[in-house]
């Protein structure tokens, strides 16, 4: 099993290209199943999470073929509309297919599914929106199984909670139904303005998308489009949380700084000063770090639970004590173990996370936890004293294409062994 070493405290400069967003693609490849023929995607990230969807594209007939940064996808061999435990198991965000195949088919039979274990996330949002647009639900020893025979119809839909993945579902869904829906407390995080722009671009028709009710007028059909990813906003605040935790100066490029202000505005009250110039982002971080007093995670536009944990290792050797409050997950301060193993002081209690600043941190032996805990350990490495071998990058690899290449680029000692 592949580890990382990393030899810390070295300085970082450069430019970075920031790579295709994860959370928009996944939910755009289960899209894709709605459009006949092919679609082409650019900016799509070399991941395993989004391999493991790709497959689940070719199980169901489908073809996809990869070249370098292209995803060429005709769903013109699609026929089936179970997908298999074992394809099911390997993502969390593998759910969001339910929609899609019950849309085109009329028929959806698909386990519960896997990912990191952060927490709850149930998916009771999903499948009582799927009961609203007209689906026939039985879920029976792990396994849900929905029909619409007759096809999916418009309704009126207001979630409990913003939450990312159920608006995507209602969102796909809805497509292709009878009618017109209408969703509200939708979530409006920029990856939901992604995949409305592709679905836009196949022939659908959805309002509002990225603000708080939005909707979608059925269609009776949707062709293949060609659409560029999005760049990862949380890969950004990634490199980021690297270039405060080491006291650097660094230039991310393909970066959309809109979709960053909760972000930049945690790095700016920990001293690093922010320039941005159309797609660049220039971080220059001070010597010593500013505490951060409180930060709580939010739905979008609020900072985004997936950086939290990146920005809590810079956190570790700031100058003071910062608070951090988990409100999206409630099981997402995993991590705090093995940065403790690093030497940094933390305490948690419930969804509160209290870091008493270090002077320095400490190379160690530590394992990854899950996909973001796993890039907090890559940042508290890179500013540790000594040599830091961080195991189970199965987590990592599933957010993040060639981490250990793009922070070598910036002058980072760091190599996959």
């Amino acid at each position: 099993m592949s580890k990382l070493l990393v030899t810390g405290r070295k300085k970082l400069s450069g430019e970075v290209s920031v790579q295709g967003a994860k959370n928009s693609v996944l939910p755009i490849l289960s899209a894709t199943l709605l459009a006949r023929g092919e679609t082409v995607l650019y900016n799509c990230p070399d991941l395993s999470d989004v391999e493991d969807s790709v497959n689940i594209l070719r199980y169901l007939g489908c073809k996809a073929e990869r070249s370098g940064q292209t995803l060429v996808i005709n769903t013109d061999g699609f026929n089936r509309c179970d997908v298999p435990d074992s394809l099911m198991r390997k993502t969390r965000g593998s759910i969001i297919f339910l929609g899609a195949v019950l849309a085109k088919t009329g028929r959806a039979k698909l386990s519960l599914p896997g990912g990191c274990e952060i927490g709850l996330r149930p998916i009771d949002m999903h499948l009582s929106a799927l009961k609203k647009l007209g689906a026939e639900i039985r879920e029976r020893r792990g396994c849900i199984d929905c029909r619409a025979p007759y096809g999916l119809s418009g309704a009126k839909i207001s979630l409990d909670f913003p939450s990312v993945g159920a608006t995507e579902q209602v969102i796909i869904a809805a497509c292709l139904a009878h009618g017109a829906t209408t969703l509200t407390n939708a979530a409006r995080e920029p990856e939901i303005a992604d995949l409305a722009d592709f679905l836009n671009s196949c022939g659908a028709r959805i309002y509002g998308a990225g603000e708080g009710e939005i909707l979608i007028e059925g269609t009776g059909s949707l062709s293949g489009c060609a659409h560029s990813i999005i760049p990862d906003r949380i890969a950004a605040a990634t490199f980021m949380s690297a270039a405060a935790a080491t006291g650097s100066e660094i230039v991310l490029t393909d970066v959309i700084p809109a979709h960053l202000g909760a972000v930049i505005s945690a790095f700016e009250d920990m001293g690093c000063k922010i320039k941005t110039d159309g797609t660049k982002l220039k971080i220059t971080a001070p010597a010593s770090l500013k505490p951060l007093k409180a930060v709580s995670t939010m739905p979008y536009p609020g900072f985004p639970t997936d950086a939290q944990a990146p920005l809590m290792a810079a956190a570790c050797v700031a100058d003071g004590t910062s608070v951090f409050t988990e409100n999206i997950f409630e099981n997402r301060f995993r991590h705090t173990r093995e940065l403790a193993r690093m030497g940094a002081e933390i305490k948690t209690c419930g969804r509160v996370c209290v870091v008493y600043g270090r002077d320095k941190l400490y190379g160690a032996k530590v394992d990854s936890t899950d996909l973001r805990g796993a890039a907090a350990l890559v940042v508290a490495a890179l500013c540790a004293e000594g040599k830091t071998r961080i195991g189970s990058l199965r987590y990592l690899e599933r957010g993040y294409e060639n981490l250990e290449l793009s922070l070598s680029s910036l002058g980072a000692d760091i190599k996959k062994i």
